[in-house]
């Protein structure tokens, strides 16, 4: 591959590879997959693309060297196993990389690295450090240590937390079928891929295997989740077979049968990402007709006149979900610049003027992000 940095169409590419990808017939790691992986990385690089690696596989390539006969289903030894996996996984993909004069990182991320924003912004840091020094970080979720409470819950999630905090170009995530189809092709001879994907919708949710659907396979529903994460923050999404010896190379170079979800033209920033995917929010807050149409509408600040009603104990600063009084429906979330005392105070006095969350601070819930919430 010739050097083409400067036409590529994407060079930032995050590629996602799962177990499947990775292993042997018996669960234990591949090392001809990860080799395979790891050369295709390399042409890449070569060829002047920044490039970022989720990768599954630790617990495959732990649970043998602590003398576990198949890959364990207790939650202490999958984290044991992880333990173990985690840095033989890594060798094995810094050895081969280092054989191209290609340095790799490791980075292991919970939940909370997305959720507290102090740890968002130094894990966004370390990551634009890393690529603008041509290393290629290889990410896994922390599964030895993590809890359900922080979990992320599985890495095609994460590979599109991750696209959209370094704003990727594209989202490659390579799986045991060739795209997204209309049913379940090892059932339904009528099932056909849908090659390009305009709108994340309740019917795509339901090919992919969503609530009451018998169409979709397996692991198809997280990848629309992981899709929806990205694309609504401007990173197109290609899901496609990594059953091919070059699939990640015709991936990056729109040579592959697969299924490309197109990015939202004004695609989220960062802080707007924040808000909509991992703000928590701490209260409530109820807003007139008026106050709902000029935030949903016409992009305007929820002035502290279109307030007709607050609930929590939120302090200043805090994030909140603002509702539509007269409908009950969920507008968005906001920081607040007053603390609920503050707020009751105002509202009591009939006179309340200002400013109660600045449009830079405030996130509408698209239909898109509200599926997302909904049904995920």
């Amino acid at each position: 591959m010739k050097n083409r940095s400067e036409t590529m169409k994407y060079k930032r590419i995050v590629f996602k590879v799962g177990t499947s990808s990775l292993t042997n017939e018996d669960g234990s790691l591949s090392r001809s997959k990860v080799k395979a992986i790891t050369q295709q990385l390399a042409m890449l690089h070569e060829a002047g693309h920044e490039l970022i690696l989720v990768s599954s596989g630790a617990i495959a390539a732990g649970f043998g060297a602590l003398g576990f006969k198949k890959r364990p289903t207790k939650i202490a030894d999958k984290q044991a196993s992880a333990a173990v996996g985690q840095g033989l996984l890594l060798e094995e993909y810094t050895t081969n990389l280092l054989l191209r004069q290609i340095v790799s990182a490791q980075i292991l991320l919970t939940q909370d690295d997305f959720v507290d924003k102090r740890r968002y912004k130094n894990a966004h840091q370390a990551l634009s450090v890393l690529l603008s020094r041509g290393a290629i970080p290889i990410i896994n979720e922390n599964d030895s240590v993590v809890i359900d409470e922080l979990k992320v819950g599985d890495n095609d999630t994460l590979s599109a937390q991750v696209a959209a905090m370094v704003q990727a170009d594209l989202l490659v995530l390579l799986t045991d079928v060739d795209g997204l189809y209309t049913g379940n092709p090892n059932s339904d001879p009528r099932a056909k891929r849908l090659e390009r994907i305009e709108t994340i919708n309740r019917e795509i949710i339901d090919m992919a295997g969503g609530a009451g659907s018998s169409n979709g396979t397996g692991g198809m529903l997280t990848k629309i989740k992981a899709a929806t994460i990205a694309t609504e923050s401007g990173v197109p999404v290609y899901i496609c077979s990594s059953l091919k010896a070059d699939a990640m190379i015709e991936a990056a170079e729109e040579t592959k049968d697969g299924s490309y979800f197109v990015a939202q033209e004004k695609g989220l920033r960062t802080q707007k990402q924040w808000l909509a995917f991992y703000a928590q929010s701490q209260g409530s807050i109820w807003v007139d007709k008026g106050a709902a149409e000029a935030l949903s509408q016409h992009g305007k600040s929820l002035l502290l006149s279109g307030v007709v009603d607050a609930e929590g104990a939120f302090s200043y600063g805090d994030i909140v979900t603002v509702f539509d009084k007269e409908s009950g429906k969920s507008l968005g979330k906001g920081r607040v610049q007053f603390g609920a005392s503050a707020l009751e105070d105002m509202l009591r006095s009939q006179k309340a003027k200002g400013v109660l969350i600045h449009r830079d601070d405030w996130i509408s819930t698209t239909p898109e992000i509200q599926l997302l919430f909904t049904e995920f």
